[in-house]
């Protein structure tokens, strides 16, 4: 069975015997090949040949589109460095249920009413932003351009 794995970690470039003085043990392999330490967010420590660590990931800066979902459903915000507004951001908002005392809206207060006082709101994509002016703005339900989808400049907002 063949798995695709999305996970963030901590990577420098190390060979193969210097991950073995790392671990203070003798040298694993006959060849001392390139490679990288790993460092997992629970802690765990372990070395990657060069060429596997490579084709498996790409730094936090430079992800495609897909990357960048699996990040915003880790909870991580993003980012292109392509957008022309600086500071601007996406966010995962999860679902929730919405109660009718909530909703300033009358039309959502109605609806939310005529669904017994409580209604599911669907998680969605959010993106800090600005407006037309130049004010800080929130949009809800942001949707990606062709451009988004297959840029490969998305990074992890810290």
């Amino acid at each position: 069975m063949k798995y695709a794995r999305f996970h963030e970690v901590e990577a420098e470039p190390m060979t193969a015997y210097e991950f073995d003085d790392f671990k203070n043990r003798e040298h694993t392999t006959a060849e001392n090949a390139p490679g990288y330490k790993v460092t997992y967010p629970d802690g765990y420590v372990s070395w990657c040949p060069k060429d596997a660590f490579e084709a498996s990931g790409r730094p936090i800066d430079g992800m495609t589109f897909g990357m960048a979902i699996e990040a915003l459903k880790r909870g991580k915000k993003v980012t292109r460095r392509g957008w022309n507004g600086k500071g601007m951001f996406l966010w995962l908002k999860p679902a929730a249920t919405i109660k009718a005392d909530w909703c300033p809206d009358p039309d959502l207060k109605a609806l939310v009413e005529q669904n017994g006082g409580e209604i599911l709101a669907l998680g969605t994509v959010c993106m800090y932003t600005h407006d037309s002016t130049g004010r800080k703005a929130i949009l809800t339900g942001w949707l990606a351009s062709q451009s988004d989808m297959l840029c490969e400049d998305w990074a992890v907002v810290e």
